[in-house]
């Protein structure tokens, strides 16, 4: 494993496996993980679970699900437009 990377072990589908990411990965898929409500755990297991191809490794599809979160725009709030009273 590079120096660069973090590794992280998970149970998956009954099974022990180990992701290595670099940190940032690991930040944006922890923050996504707590504005859901989640456990990291929990999302990695629900990624793991929807990935089209099973051939894709679990590294890459959190690599790319962290960069989708990070090129979606933010959540709408309730309020309306921002900058609050008008």
């Amino acid at each position: 494993m590079k120096a660069h990377l973090r590794k992280r072990s998970f149970r998956l589908a009954g099974h022990r496996t180990s992701v290595a990411l670099e940190p940032e990965f690991w930040a944006s898929v922890e923050a996504a993980a707590a504005r859901r409500g989640l456990s990291l755990a929990a999302l990695v297991a629900e990624l793991d679970a929807a990935r089209a191809d099973a051939e894709l490794p679990l590294a890459s599809a959190l690599r790319v699900f962290a960069l989708r979160e990070a090129l979606a725009p933010p959540p709408r709030t309730r309020g309306g437009a921002e900058g609050g009273a008008g």
